[in-house]
């Protein structure tokens, strides 16, 4: 609805027919307060009132060019614009037509359906169609800069020419090949498109020697197929699709509504069909989806290196895809259980041993525990406490680099007695008198 002065008349545009009622009749049962806010409308909502409900009153407003108690000439009501379409576009008032196209070419990309399946995408999309629409028209971006968006719709233009966006969408991508480069997705002919099927997922634990040197694995997993009785088509054998009756065959329905401010149209998703446009017997065997849950057994082999959170991908063992769809893939997630003794950080792993103060004072060799088995470690003499030593090429194979390895560091920690029979306490005196005797002759 746009409510227009029109010299001493008052115009109220519905679409239908314009209705006139005098400019006096107004003035004399319109009050306002000093502010110029508090507005008494009741006049104009009567039961029998032809101009709009009650239900309007929150989206009309009263200006006038000055705050005195009485109605003065010029002024007038606007309706304020539900949507600002330069912002849902996000471009400028004043932005030039090929501006509002890119823009809208590079948001409809984003946002259709068939790309994002975000939620709300759909609804974004047909919001962006909409602004559009009204913008990229002279005629409708005058009315709409002047009065919002009521104004269209009280000139009897609804919100477009088109029933849909995907139309729309189609109109202006048409000659583009499709989405330019997108697969030629969007309008009637995506609707019965093939749909790639979904990816499935599955955990395998393994121990910490499988995980450093890989392993093969045979696993089981469930996933849906293709339907052998119905080949994938999801209708009953000896049946054939129809157009579907409620949609047409666009997959979508046109719901309208009238409000106070006009006729509101509503695009959605066909029930009948599921957005396919067509209909069928179902298959006894999948239900009608094209698709039954099975279980297989697939042989996996695990490459040397990987670690919790390490992901393997399977090619094709997805679930199956709809009306000759691509079949999804298989994603492996590892998990990796701890070794109690040796403790792996990146490719290189971590062992702590301990050695007495007189191994480390003399040196020594000991046996370290590796992935490899047990290894000789050379505990060189004067080891201090806290040294770490490094055991080249004793960690893990670097991922799908199995040639290449860490290393393996082993943190010496020096055990000091707290205790020390009579024998040993002579003997450590006198090797500190020797020491003594050593530092002053150095002096």
């Amino acid at each position: 609805m746009a409510i227009i002065p029109c010299g001493s008349t008052w115009v109220a545009q519905w679409g239908i027919c314009p209705q006139f009622m005098p400019k006096s009749y107004i003035s004399n049962r319109v009050l306002t307060s000093r502010s110029g806010v508090n507005n008494r409308l009741s006049c104009l909502a009567a039961p029998n009132s032809s101009f709009f409900s009650r239900d309007s009153f929150s989206v009309l407003s009263y200006v006038g060019p000055s705050q005195t108690s009485h109605h003065r000439r010029g002024a007038r009501f606007i309706v304020r614009a539900e949507t600002d379409f330069y912002s849902v576009l996000g471009v400028s008032k004043n932005a030039s037509k090929s501006e509002i196209k890119s823009a809208y070419r590079k948001l409809a990309r984003s946002y259709h359906p068939d790309v994002n399946k975000e939620p709300g995408a759909e609804q974004k999309f047909k919001d962006i169609s909409n602004a559009y629409e009204v913008l990229s028209d002279d005629e409708k971006r005058s009315l709409y800069d002047k009065y919002g968006e009521a104004g269209i719709k009280g000139a009897g233009m609804g919100m477009g020419d088109f029933s849909n966006p995907f139309d729309l969408f189609e109109s202006l991508f048409e000659g583009m090949g499709g989405m330019g480069g997108m697969g030629g997705m969007g309008g009637r002919a995506s609707r019965n498109r093939a749909v790639d099927g979904q990816d499935e997922y599955y955990s395998l634990v393994l121990n910490f020697k499988e995980a450093v040197f890989g392993v093969e694995k045979e696993i089981e997993i469930t996933r849906l197929e293709s339907c052998g009785t119905c080949n994938g088509s999801g209708a009953k054998p000896g049946t054939r699709p129809s157009t579907c009756n409620t949609c047409g065959g666009q997959g979508q329905v046109v719901s309208s509504a009238r409000t106070p401010l006009g006729v509101f149209q509503q695009v959605m998703t066909c029930s009948s069909c599921g957005g396919t446009g067509e209909v069928f017997t179902p298959c006894n065997t999948c239900s009608g989806d094209g698709r039954v849950r099975k279980t297989k057994r697939i042989s996996l082999k695990v490459p040397a290196g990987v670690d919790s959170g390490s992901r393997l991908r399977v090619r094709g063992e997805g679930n199956a895809g709809r009306r000759g769809g691509s079949p999804g893939d298989l994603f492996v997630v590892i998990e990796v259980i701890p070794d109690p003794v040796l403790k792996r950080d990146d490719t290189n792993i971590l062992y702590s041993c301990k050695v007495s103060y007189i191994d480390a004072i003399l040196g020594t060799t000991i046996k370290v525990p590796t992935v490899d088995g047990m290894v000789d470690l050379k505990i060189p003499a004067g080891t201090q406490p806290n040294t770490t030593l490094v055991m080249a090429k004793k960690g893990v194979p670097v991922l799908n680099k199995s040639n290449m390895r860490g290393d393996q560091l082993v943190r010496v920690q020096v055990e000091i007695p707290k205790r020390l029979g009579s024998e040993e306490r002579k003997l450590i005196e006198e090797l500190a008198d020797l020491s003594k005797g050593k530092t002053a002759s150095r002096r």
